[in-house]
Protein backbone atom coordinates (compact mmCIF):
# COMPACT_ATOMS: atom_id res chain seq x y z
CA UNK A 1 0.00 0.00 0.00
CA UNK A 2 1.44 3.63 -0.51
CA UNK A 3 2.34 5.29 1.98
CA UNK A 4 2.15 9.08 2.53
CA UNK A 5 4.99 9.94 2.77
CA UNK A 6 5.94 8.19 -0.63
CA UNK A 7 3.82 10.03 -2.62
CA UNK A 8 5.31 13.01 -4.64
CA UNK A 9 4.18 16.52 -4.05
CA UNK A 10 5.71 19.57 -6.20
CA UNK A 11 4.74 23.06 -4.31
CA UNK A 12 5.44 25.95 -7.27
CA UNK A 13 5.79 29.06 -5.21
CA UNK A 14 8.40 32.09 -5.64
CA UNK A 15 7.15 33.51 -2.14
CA UNK A 16 9.84 31.30 -0.01
CA UNK A 17 8.14 32.25 3.28
CA UNK A 18 4.88 30.96 1.74
CA UNK A 19 6.48 28.22 -0.09
CA UNK A 20 8.09 27.02 3.30
CA UNK A 21 4.73 27.88 4.67
CA UNK A 22 2.70 25.58 2.54
CA UNK A 23 5.49 22.90 2.61
CA UNK A 24 5.02 22.92 6.30
CA UNK A 25 1.17 23.04 6.23
CA UNK A 26 1.75 19.77 3.99
CA UNK A 27 3.97 17.90 5.78
CA UNK A 28 2.15 14.40 5.25
CA UNK A 29 3.59 14.25 2.00
CA UNK A 30 7.19 13.62 0.16
CA UNK A 31 7.15 17.14 -1.04
CA UNK A 32 9.63 19.15 -3.29
CA UNK A 33 9.67 23.12 -4.32
CA UNK A 34 10.49 25.01 -6.99
CA UNK A 35 9.94 29.38 -7.02
CA UNK A 36 9.83 29.66 -11.03
CA UNK A 37 8.75 27.99 -14.27
CA UNK A 38 11.93 26.38 -15.52
CA UNK A 39 12.78 24.91 -11.95
CA UNK A 40 9.27 23.74 -11.57
CA UNK A 41 9.64 21.62 -15.11
CA UNK A 42 13.16 20.59 -13.53
CA UNK A 43 11.30 19.05 -10.91
CA UNK A 44 8.27 17.57 -13.15
CA UNK A 45 10.96 15.20 -15.05
CA UNK A 46 12.99 14.70 -12.09
CA UNK A 47 10.12 13.58 -9.49
CA UNK A 48 7.40 13.06 -11.63
CA UNK A 49 4.86 14.06 -8.66
CA UNK A 50 1.10 13.28 -8.91
CA UNK A 51 -0.15 16.43 -7.45
CA UNK A 52 1.11 20.18 -7.74
CA UNK A 53 0.20 23.10 -5.81
CA UNK A 54 1.29 26.21 -7.98
CA UNK A 55 0.91 30.04 -7.82
CA UNK A 56 -0.05 31.72 -11.12
CA UNK A 57 1.92 34.83 -10.86
CA UNK A 58 5.52 33.77 -11.02
CA UNK A 59 9.13 35.10 -11.94
CA UNK A 60 10.06 37.14 -14.17
CA UNK A 61 6.55 38.83 -14.12
CA UNK A 62 4.84 38.31 -10.54
CA UNK A 63 1.86 40.50 -11.23
CA UNK A 64 0.82 38.62 -14.24
CA UNK A 65 -0.37 35.50 -14.72
CA UNK A 66 0.95 34.60 -18.04
CA UNK A 67 3.79 32.28 -16.94
CA UNK A 68 2.05 30.57 -14.32
CA UNK A 69 -0.59 29.87 -17.32
CA UNK A 70 2.15 28.63 -19.47
CA UNK A 71 3.56 26.29 -16.35
CA UNK A 72 0.43 24.66 -16.35
CA UNK A 73 0.24 24.46 -19.96
CA UNK A 74 3.44 22.44 -19.58
CA UNK A 75 3.03 19.96 -16.96
CA UNK A 76 -0.40 18.85 -18.50
CA UNK A 77 1.43 18.31 -21.59
CA UNK A 78 4.44 15.85 -19.66
CA UNK A 79 1.61 14.09 -17.98
CA UNK A 80 -2.28 14.82 -18.60
CA UNK A 81 -3.11 13.29 -15.42
CA UNK A 82 -1.07 15.38 -13.18
CA UNK A 83 -3.50 16.91 -10.74
CA UNK A 84 -3.03 20.64 -10.54
CA UNK A 85 -4.54 22.34 -7.37
CA UNK A 86 -4.00 26.41 -8.27
CA UNK A 87 -3.06 28.99 -5.87
CA UNK A 88 -4.93 32.21 -6.61
CA UNK A 89 -5.77 36.04 -5.32
CA UNK A 90 -8.77 36.13 -3.29
CA UNK A 91 -10.41 38.25 -6.21
CA UNK A 92 -9.04 36.36 -8.44
CA UNK A 93 -12.02 33.85 -9.29
CA UNK A 94 -12.32 34.60 -13.48
CA UNK A 95 -8.45 33.48 -13.36
CA UNK A 96 -8.75 30.42 -11.16
CA UNK A 97 -11.88 28.78 -13.28
CA UNK A 98 -9.66 29.54 -16.64
CA UNK A 99 -7.05 27.08 -14.97
CA UNK A 100 -9.77 24.45 -14.06
CA UNK A 101 -11.04 24.91 -17.19
CA UNK A 102 -7.29 24.43 -19.33
CA UNK A 103 -7.10 20.89 -16.66
CA UNK A 104 -6.07 22.03 -13.46
CA UNK A 105 -7.91 19.81 -10.72
CA UNK A 106 -8.90 22.79 -8.56
CA UNK A 107 -8.19 26.44 -7.00
CA UNK A 108 -7.84 27.83 -3.84
CA UNK A 109 -7.60 31.24 -2.92
CA UNK A 110 -5.42 32.42 -0.58
CA UNK A 111 -4.63 32.92 2.46
CA UNK A 112 -5.73 28.93 2.67
CA UNK A 113 -6.69 27.27 5.05
CA UNK A 114 -4.58 24.37 5.73
CA UNK A 115 -6.55 21.72 6.95
CA UNK A 116 -8.94 22.18 3.83
CA UNK A 117 -6.03 22.76 1.39
CA UNK A 118 -4.48 19.06 3.11
CA UNK A 119 -8.31 17.55 2.49
CA UNK A 120 -7.83 18.49 -1.00
CA UNK A 121 -4.66 17.46 -1.44
CA UNK A 122 -5.50 14.25 0.20
CA UNK A 123 -8.42 13.77 -2.55
CA UNK A 124 -6.13 14.77 -5.40
CA UNK A 125 -4.17 12.00 -4.53
CA UNK A 126 -6.66 9.31 -4.13
CA UNK A 127 -7.90 9.66 -7.53
CA UNK A 128 -4.65 9.52 -9.08
CA UNK A 129 -3.98 6.67 -7.59
CA UNK A 130 -7.25 5.04 -8.92
CA UNK A 131 -7.07 6.06 -12.24
CA UNK A 132 -3.36 4.47 -12.06
CA UNK A 133 -4.69 1.62 -10.65
CA UNK A 134 -7.62 1.66 -13.58
CA UNK A 135 -4.94 1.88 -16.09
CA UNK A 136 -3.19 -0.78 -15.15
CA UNK A 137 -6.50 -2.99 -14.67
CA UNK A 138 -7.49 -1.90 -18.23
CA UNK A 139 -3.43 -3.17 -20.01
CA UNK A 140 -3.99 -6.46 -17.88
CA UNK A 141 -7.43 -6.92 -19.64
CA UNK A 142 -6.31 -6.10 -22.95
CA UNK A 143 -6.08 -9.14 -25.07
CA UNK A 144 -2.99 -9.62 -26.96
CA UNK A 145 -2.99 -10.67 -30.93
CA UNK A 146 -3.68 -14.21 -29.95
CA UNK A 147 -6.20 -13.83 -27.70
CA UNK A 148 -8.48 -15.99 -29.58
CA UNK A 149 -6.00 -19.45 -29.19
CA UNK A 150 -6.15 -21.47 -26.41
CA UNK A 151 -3.00 -24.08 -26.04
CA UNK A 152 -0.57 -25.74 -23.84
CA UNK A 153 1.33 -27.62 -25.96
CA UNK A 154 4.53 -26.59 -26.49
CA UNK A 155 4.67 -27.24 -30.24
CA UNK A 156 1.47 -24.65 -30.65
CA UNK A 157 3.27 -22.17 -28.64
CA UNK A 158 6.18 -22.14 -30.22
CA UNK A 159 3.96 -21.82 -32.96
CA UNK A 160 2.82 -18.40 -31.21
CA UNK A 161 6.08 -17.16 -30.78
CA UNK A 162 6.82 -17.43 -34.41
CA UNK A 163 3.93 -15.64 -35.19
CA UNK A 164 4.67 -12.69 -33.01
CA UNK A 165 8.66 -12.87 -34.60
CA UNK A 166 7.04 -12.29 -38.37
CA UNK A 167 4.41 -9.77 -37.29
CA UNK A 168 6.49 -6.86 -37.32
CA UNK A 169 8.33 -7.64 -40.98
CA UNK A 170 5.93 -7.66 -44.61
CA UNK A 171 6.90 -11.02 -45.40
CA UNK A 172 4.25 -13.73 -47.23
CA UNK A 173 3.53 -16.34 -44.51
CA UNK A 174 2.28 -19.32 -45.79
CA UNK A 175 0.19 -21.21 -42.94
CA UNK A 176 0.23 -24.85 -43.33
CA UNK A 177 -2.11 -27.31 -41.31
CA UNK A 178 -5.11 -29.57 -41.66
CA UNK A 179 -8.95 -28.02 -41.87
CA UNK A 180 -9.77 -26.93 -38.78
CA UNK A 181 -6.25 -26.13 -36.85
CA UNK A 182 -7.16 -22.40 -36.68
CA UNK A 183 -5.34 -21.14 -39.49
CA UNK A 184 -7.51 -18.07 -39.98
CA UNK A 185 -7.44 -17.50 -35.92
CA UNK A 186 -3.38 -17.42 -36.32
CA UNK A 187 -3.34 -15.21 -39.47
CA UNK A 188 -5.70 -12.72 -37.72
CA UNK A 189 -3.05 -12.87 -34.99
CA UNK A 190 -0.57 -11.93 -37.08
CA UNK A 191 -2.55 -8.65 -38.58
CA UNK A 192 -3.15 -7.55 -34.91
CA UNK A 193 0.57 -7.93 -34.08
CA UNK A 194 1.51 -6.25 -37.15
CA UNK A 195 1.76 -2.43 -37.88
CA UNK A 196 -0.70 -2.98 -40.06
CA UNK A 197 -3.17 -3.32 -37.59
CA UNK A 198 -5.06 -0.32 -38.12
CA UNK A 199 -6.32 -1.18 -41.41
CA UNK A 200 -8.33 -3.83 -42.90
CA UNK A 201 -8.02 -8.12 -42.17
CA UNK A 202 -9.62 -8.89 -45.77
CA UNK A 203 -9.98 -13.21 -45.78
CA UNK A 204 -10.90 -14.91 -49.20
CA UNK A 205 -11.38 -18.77 -49.52
CA UNK A 206 -10.31 -20.08 -52.96
CA UNK A 207 -11.97 -22.90 -52.89
CA UNK A 208 -15.44 -21.74 -52.31
CA UNK A 209 -15.53 -19.10 -55.11
CA UNK A 210 -16.37 -20.88 -58.58
CA UNK A 211 -13.22 -20.36 -61.00
CA UNK A 212 -15.17 -17.95 -63.63
CA UNK A 213 -16.01 -15.52 -60.80
CA UNK A 214 -12.57 -15.60 -58.53
CA UNK A 215 -10.51 -13.35 -60.33
CA UNK A 216 -13.24 -10.38 -60.62
CA UNK A 217 -13.59 -11.11 -56.43
CA UNK A 218 -9.55 -10.88 -56.22
CA UNK A 219 -9.10 -8.40 -58.82
CA UNK A 220 -12.57 -6.39 -59.20
CA UNK A 221 -14.00 -4.83 -62.29
CA UNK A 222 -14.74 -1.55 -64.07
CA UNK A 223 -18.03 -0.63 -64.91
CA UNK A 224 -19.37 -2.44 -67.82
CA UNK A 225 -16.76 -5.26 -67.91
CA UNK A 226 -19.01 -7.79 -68.76
CA UNK A 227 -22.39 -8.44 -68.09
CA UNK A 228 -24.23 -7.19 -65.10
CA UNK A 229 -21.13 -5.00 -64.41
CA UNK A 230 -23.38 -2.36 -63.36
CA UNK A 231 -20.57 -0.08 -61.62
CA UNK A 232 -17.26 -0.17 -60.42
CA UNK A 233 -16.16 -3.08 -57.57
CA UNK A 234 -13.05 -3.01 -56.05
CA UNK A 235 -11.31 -6.55 -55.57
CA UNK A 236 -10.36 -8.24 -52.30
CA UNK A 237 -7.33 -7.39 -53.01
CA UNK A 238 -7.62 -3.71 -53.10
CA UNK A 239 -9.90 -3.88 -50.23
CA UNK A 240 -7.27 -4.96 -48.18
CA UNK A 241 -4.77 -1.67 -49.29
CA UNK A 242 -2.65 -1.07 -46.44
CA UNK A 243 -3.84 -4.40 -44.10
CA UNK A 244 -3.56 -8.17 -44.63
CA UNK A 245 -5.08 -10.53 -47.36
CA UNK A 246 -5.12 -13.95 -46.21
CA UNK A 247 -5.47 -16.49 -49.13
CA UNK A 248 -7.81 -19.38 -47.56
CA UNK A 249 -7.02 -22.84 -49.74
CA UNK A 250 -4.62 -21.47 -52.16
CA UNK A 251 -3.73 -25.14 -52.96
CA UNK A 252 -7.51 -24.72 -55.35
CA UNK A 253 -6.32 -21.37 -56.58
CA UNK A 254 -6.70 -22.21 -60.57
CA UNK A 255 -3.81 -22.41 -62.88
CA UNK A 256 -5.04 -20.13 -64.55
CA UNK A 257 -5.12 -17.33 -62.00
CA UNK A 258 -1.84 -18.15 -60.47
CA UNK A 259 0.08 -16.31 -63.48
CA UNK A 260 -1.69 -13.37 -62.28
CA UNK A 261 -1.06 -13.82 -58.72
CA UNK A 262 2.23 -14.21 -59.17
CA UNK A 263 2.72 -10.59 -61.45
CA UNK A 264 0.88 -8.58 -58.32
CA UNK A 265 3.43 -10.22 -56.24
CA UNK A 266 6.79 -9.01 -57.98
CA UNK A 267 4.80 -5.66 -59.55
CA UNK A 268 2.94 -4.72 -56.72
CA UNK A 269 -0.05 -3.07 -58.98
CA UNK A 270 -3.19 -5.02 -60.01
CA UNK A 271 -5.83 -4.12 -63.07
CA UNK A 272 -8.98 -4.61 -62.61
CA UNK A 273 -11.26 -6.48 -65.13
CA UNK A 274 -11.85 -4.35 -67.80
CA UNK A 275 -9.28 -1.73 -66.88
CA UNK A 276 -5.99 -0.69 -68.40
CA UNK A 277 -4.74 1.06 -65.48
CA UNK A 278 -2.19 -0.28 -63.03
CA UNK A 279 -3.05 0.36 -59.67
CA UNK A 280 -1.12 0.11 -57.00
CA UNK A 281 -1.94 -1.93 -53.86
CA UNK A 282 0.32 -2.17 -50.42
CA UNK A 283 -0.96 -5.26 -48.50
CA UNK A 284 0.47 -7.96 -46.87
CA UNK A 285 -0.27 -11.61 -48.07
CA UNK A 286 -0.93 -14.51 -45.93
CA UNK A 287 -1.79 -17.88 -47.20
CA UNK A 288 -3.37 -20.87 -45.77
CA UNK A 289 -3.76 -24.65 -47.14
CA UNK A 290 -4.30 -28.31 -45.71
CA UNK A 291 -2.50 -29.67 -49.34
CA UNK A 292 0.96 -30.33 -50.37
CA UNK A 293 2.05 -27.86 -52.31
CA UNK A 294 5.41 -29.35 -53.31
CA UNK A 295 3.60 -32.67 -54.36
CA UNK A 296 1.01 -29.89 -56.38
CA UNK A 297 4.08 -28.32 -57.88
CA UNK A 298 5.81 -31.67 -58.80
CA UNK A 299 2.09 -32.90 -60.18
CA UNK A 300 1.92 -29.47 -62.26
CA UNK A 301 -1.08 -28.20 -60.87
CA UNK A 302 0.57 -25.00 -58.90
CA UNK A 303 3.02 -22.90 -59.95
CA UNK A 304 6.44 -23.55 -58.89
CA UNK A 305 7.58 -20.17 -58.94
CA UNK A 306 4.43 -19.14 -57.54
CA UNK A 307 5.21 -21.59 -54.40
CA UNK A 308 8.63 -19.74 -54.01
CA UNK A 309 6.74 -16.12 -53.71
CA UNK A 310 4.10 -17.61 -51.27
CA UNK A 311 6.72 -19.53 -49.10
CA UNK A 312 9.00 -16.95 -47.65
CA UNK A 313 8.06 -18.04 -43.89
CA UNK A 314 6.28 -21.31 -43.89
CA UNK A 315 4.46 -22.39 -40.32
CA UNK A 316 3.36 -25.60 -39.41
CA UNK A 317 0.42 -26.36 -37.70
CA UNK A 318 0.25 -29.15 -35.50
CA UNK A 319 -3.35 -30.78 -35.43
CA UNK A 320 -5.54 -31.20 -32.42
CA UNK A 321 -4.44 -34.57 -31.29
CA UNK A 322 -0.80 -33.67 -31.54
CA UNK A 323 -1.09 -30.93 -29.00
CA UNK A 324 -1.02 -32.58 -25.95
CA UNK A 325 -3.72 -31.76 -23.32
CA UNK A 326 -5.22 -29.10 -25.93
CA UNK A 327 -8.26 -31.00 -26.45
CA UNK A 328 -9.23 -31.09 -22.78
CA UNK A 329 -8.21 -27.28 -22.80
CA UNK A 330 -10.18 -26.63 -25.63
CA UNK A 331 -13.73 -28.18 -24.73
CA UNK A 332 -13.58 -26.75 -21.28
CA UNK A 333 -13.55 -23.33 -22.58
CA UNK A 334 -16.72 -24.58 -25.24
CA UNK A 335 -18.58 -25.88 -22.65
CA UNK A 336 -18.26 -22.34 -21.09
CA UNK A 337 -19.27 -20.65 -24.12
CA UNK A 338 -22.19 -22.64 -24.99
CA UNK A 339 -23.62 -22.68 -21.70
CA UNK A 340 -23.77 -19.34 -21.05
CA UNK A 341 -25.33 -18.88 -25.29
CA UNK A 342 -27.75 -21.48 -23.54
CA UNK A 343 -28.43 -19.45 -20.68
CA UNK A 344 -27.54 -22.85 -18.77
CA UNK A 345 -25.09 -22.14 -15.44
CA UNK A 346 -22.22 -23.88 -13.79
CA UNK A 347 -22.18 -26.77 -16.91
CA UNK A 348 -18.92 -28.99 -16.95
CA UNK A 349 -17.73 -32.17 -18.35
CA UNK A 350 -17.91 -35.59 -16.49
CA UNK A 351 -14.32 -37.13 -15.88
CA UNK A 352 -15.25 -40.20 -18.02
CA UNK A 353 -15.75 -37.05 -21.17
CA UNK A 354 -12.80 -35.37 -20.72
CA UNK A 355 -10.78 -38.95 -20.73
CA UNK A 356 -12.94 -39.94 -23.77
CA UNK A 357 -11.97 -35.58 -25.62
CA UNK A 358 -8.33 -36.76 -24.64
CA UNK A 359 -8.50 -39.99 -26.38
CA UNK A 360 -10.07 -38.94 -29.55
CA UNK A 361 -8.41 -38.55 -32.60
CA UNK A 362 -10.44 -35.23 -33.66
CA UNK A 363 -10.06 -35.39 -37.48
CA UNK A 364 -11.56 -32.54 -37.73
CA UNK A 365 -9.68 -30.88 -35.08
CA UNK A 366 -10.86 -27.98 -33.49
CA UNK A 367 -13.97 -27.35 -35.39
CA UNK A 368 -15.11 -30.77 -35.17
CA UNK A 369 -14.31 -30.45 -31.51
CA UNK A 370 -16.43 -27.39 -31.09
CA UNK A 371 -19.39 -28.84 -32.91
CA UNK A 372 -19.29 -31.74 -30.77
CA UNK A 373 -19.21 -29.92 -27.31
CA UNK A 374 -22.07 -27.65 -28.53
CA UNK A 375 -24.32 -30.33 -29.50
CA UNK A 376 -23.78 -32.10 -26.25
CA UNK A 377 -24.40 -28.69 -23.94
CA UNK A 378 -27.17 -28.17 -25.80
CA UNK A 379 -28.48 -32.34 -25.50
CA UNK A 380 -27.13 -32.45 -22.15
CA UNK A 381 -30.23 -33.32 -19.53
CA UNK A 382 -28.46 -31.73 -16.36
CA UNK A 383 -25.70 -29.38 -15.47
CA UNK A 384 -22.64 -32.50 -16.10
CA UNK A 385 -22.25 -33.90 -19.51
CA UNK A 386 -21.84 -37.26 -19.72
CA UNK A 387 -19.11 -39.20 -21.90
CA UNK A 388 -22.68 -40.77 -23.67
CA UNK A 389 -23.75 -36.84 -24.34
CA UNK A 390 -20.42 -36.32 -26.01
CA UNK A 391 -20.75 -39.58 -28.11
CA UNK A 392 -17.35 -40.41 -28.11
CA UNK A 393 -15.88 -44.26 -27.24
CA UNK A 394 -12.56 -44.00 -26.59
CA UNK A 395 -9.76 -46.26 -27.95
CA UNK A 396 -6.93 -48.26 -26.74
CA UNK A 397 -4.16 -45.85 -25.78
CA UNK A 398 -0.83 -47.36 -27.66
CA UNK A 399 2.22 -46.50 -25.20
CA UNK A 400 4.67 -48.36 -27.43
CA UNK A 401 7.91 -45.75 -27.76
CA UNK A 402 11.12 -46.70 -29.98
CA UNK A 403 13.15 -45.07 -27.06
CA UNK A 404 14.65 -46.68 -24.61
CA UNK A 405 16.50 -44.10 -22.73
CA UNK A 406 15.23 -43.94 -19.48
CA UNK A 407 15.80 -40.13 -18.53
CA UNK A 408 14.10 -39.66 -21.89
CA UNK A 409 11.24 -41.70 -21.30
CA UNK A 410 10.22 -40.29 -17.73
CA UNK A 411 11.06 -36.29 -18.71
CA UNK A 412 8.37 -37.10 -21.34
CA UNK A 413 5.98 -39.25 -19.76
CA UNK A 414 6.07 -36.68 -16.72
CA UNK A 415 5.54 -33.82 -19.38
CA UNK A 416 2.62 -35.40 -21.25
CA UNK A 417 1.02 -36.36 -17.65
CA UNK A 418 1.28 -32.79 -16.31
CA UNK A 419 0.11 -31.39 -19.41
CA UNK A 420 -2.67 -33.78 -19.36
CA UNK A 421 -3.93 -33.10 -15.53
CA UNK A 422 -3.89 -29.42 -16.25
CA UNK A 423 -6.15 -30.01 -19.01
CA UNK A 424 -8.35 -32.12 -17.88
CA UNK A 425 -8.88 -29.80 -14.41
CA UNK A 426 -9.42 -26.60 -16.80
CA UNK A 427 -5.81 -25.25 -15.61
CA UNK A 428 -6.32 -25.44 -11.93
CA UNK A 429 -2.83 -26.47 -10.00
CA UNK A 430 -4.25 -27.63 -6.70
CA UNK A 431 -6.46 -30.03 -8.46
CA UNK A 432 -4.01 -31.11 -10.88
CA UNK A 433 -1.48 -31.71 -7.97
CA UNK A 434 -3.86 -33.94 -6.37
CA UNK A 435 -4.43 -36.02 -9.47
CA UNK A 436 -1.00 -36.59 -10.23
CA UNK A 437 -0.52 -37.47 -6.36
CA UNK A 438 2.30 -34.70 -5.61
CA UNK A 439 2.18 -31.66 -3.66
CA UNK A 440 2.13 -28.47 -5.11
CA UNK A 441 5.48 -27.25 -4.82
CA UNK A 442 6.61 -30.41 -5.99
CA UNK A 443 4.12 -30.05 -9.25
CA UNK A 444 5.60 -26.18 -9.62
CA UNK A 445 9.24 -27.57 -9.40
CA UNK A 446 8.58 -30.11 -12.22
CA UNK A 447 6.84 -27.51 -14.13
CA UNK A 448 9.61 -25.41 -13.79
CA UNK A 449 11.98 -28.40 -14.51
CA UNK A 450 9.79 -29.47 -17.58
CA UNK A 451 9.72 -25.58 -19.30
CA UNK A 452 6.03 -25.67 -18.59
CA UNK A 453 3.96 -22.36 -18.20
Amino acid sequence: MTTEKSRALLIVEDDLALQKQIKWSLDRFESVTAHDRESALVQMRRSTPAVVTMDLGLPPDPDSVSEGFKLLEQILALDPDTKVIVLTGQNDRSNALRAVALGAYDFFAKPFEPELLNLTVERAFRLAELQSENKRLQSMQQPDALSGLMTRDPGMLKVCRTIEKVASSNATIMLLGESGTGKEVLARGLHQASPRKGSRFVAINCAAIPENLLESELFGYEKGAFTGAAKLTLGKIETANGGTLMLDEIGDLPISLQAKLLRFLQERTIERLGGRQEIPVDVRIVCATHQDLKALTKAGRFREDLYYRLAEIVINIPPLRDRVGDAALLAHAFVRRFAHEQNRSSMSLSEDAVRAIEMHDWPGNIRELENCIKRATIMADGNQISVEEVGLNPPQQDFADSSLDLRTLRDEAEKRAIISALGRVNGNIVKASELLGVSRPTLYDLMHRLGLK
